[in-house]
């Protein structure tokens, strides 16, 4: 069920951020008292609202109250490279159950899309929904948006052109749309996170690969075919290792989670970190948690790893940051748990190499949400989608 109109999806999005009085709505909305309420009557008949008590007093007879209807499930799956998360929330975006287990990318898309589905079955189980009216799904690559599709993801074989929106919308019963992850991890810091109040700014997660949600007025920019924000393949030295795009010197090849498992490897082999020569010996490889682990016990070889990454990651932001005047700029994702010491290296590349107007006033963090932003951003793809005007 959609609504009727756009006055109708402005009002649903008004109560996405929580139930309100009729007179609470009538101080926000360009309506009539009487227009209003006829789209509010109309919107509780479609059982998209519903009526939620009396509001106090404001000096007269006491306004009616309204929410959203207690029976919207909207899912959202959130697909990384080595893990699929799966939450379902109510209409207000609160989620109300998450689940997570590991999962390998490369098992190709009919093996993931299952599992996404089964975990999304398991709360079905436990009572969390009997019908979802939307399904939201990130994707850890290239997306046309227009199509539900990725286009040549580099970590994903077998998932070119998938036609990912319609089998997950055929299996789960609802409308589907899919995005590439960091745009919506970028909504979820819009929705729930620290990007709340702020129209313009950067997400940047660093995981497996390195991408950047860019927010633009408060919305998604994907670009002309929906690649916009691929900064992991920008290239930052042109003798640097090869990358899983096949070029050379890509930030990704420095930074990402494959890279910092390489240069902790080598440290290890070469006697530089005890910690990380002991971590291989035990377990055979080693990950970017290892790294972290090291560099929060103290150990040089760890934190120099992670400054080395910071200062790329930092060099290609600094341009990014004078070309785009963010308002924030967010870092995210697994490589993120490195923490302070990125984050350090990171602003003080940025602070140094931009221009002093752009960066005066520029905050910028870690996230807070953490695996949340993800779940979250692509419920509140779904719901963008379901309370608009069909």
């Amino acid at each position: 069920m959609r609504p009727e109109n756009a006055h109708q999806a402005m009002l649903l999005r008004l109560l996405r951020e929580g139930g309100r009085s009729r007179a609470e709505l009538g101080d926000v909305v360009d309506l009539s008292r009487s227009k209003l309420n006829v789209e509010l009557d109309r919107l509780i008949e479609l059982g998209l609202v519903e009526p939620d008590g009396l509001a106090e007093s404001r000096g007269g007879r006491r306004s009616g109250k309204v929410r959203l209807s207690r029976q919207t499930r909207f899912a959202g799956i959130d697909i990384g490279a080595t893990s699929v998360d799966v939450a379902v929330t109510d209409g207000e975006l609160n989620v109300l159950g998450h689940l997570s287990e590991p999962c390998d990318i490369r098992e190709g898309p009919a093996v993931v899309l299952d599992r996404a589905v089964t975990l999304l079955g398991k709360l079905r189980e436990q009572g969390l929904y009997s019908q979802l009216h939307g399904a939201g799904i990130g994707l850890p690559g290239p997306v046309s948006f227009p199509e539900g599709v990725p286009v040549v993801p580099p970590i994903m074989p077998g998932w070119d052109r998938y036609p990912v929106r319609e089998a997950v919308s055929e299996e789960l019963g609802c409308p589907a749309l899919v995005d590439n992850d960091v745009n919506i991890m970028a909504l979820g810091e819009l929705h729930a996170g620290l990007a709340r109040q702020v129209g313009d700014f950067l997400l940047v997660k660093i995981g497996t690969g390195v991408g950047c949600g860019i927010v633009v007025d408060g919305k998604i920019y994907r670009g002309v075919s929906g690649s916009a924000g691929d900064i992991g393949h920008i290239r930052v030295d042109d003798d640097g290792p090869i990358c899983a795009c096949g070029n050379s010197g890509c930030l990704e090849a420095y930074f990402g989670g494959a890279a910092l498992a390489r240069e902790a490897t080598a440290v290890a082999r070469s006697g530089g970190s005890p910690y990380l020569a002991e971590r291989l010996a035990a377990a055979g490889e080693l990950t970017a948690q290892d790294v972290a682990v090291a560099a929060a016990q103290g150990d040089a070889a760890a934190i120099q790893i992670i400054r080395d990454g910071g200062r790329r990651v930092g060099q290609v932001l600094a341009s990014l940051v004078s070309f785009f005047n963010p308002g924030l700029v967010i870092i995210a994702g697994g490589v993120a748990r490195l923490g302070h010491v990125l984050l350090a290296e990171i602003r003080s590349v940025v602070y140094r190499r931009s221009l002093p107007l752009a960066t005066g006033n520029l905050p910028i963090v870690l996230s807070e949400l953490g695996d949340a932003a993800g779940i979250v951003g692509a419920t509140r793809l779904i719901s963008d989608h379901v309370y608009s005007a069909g």
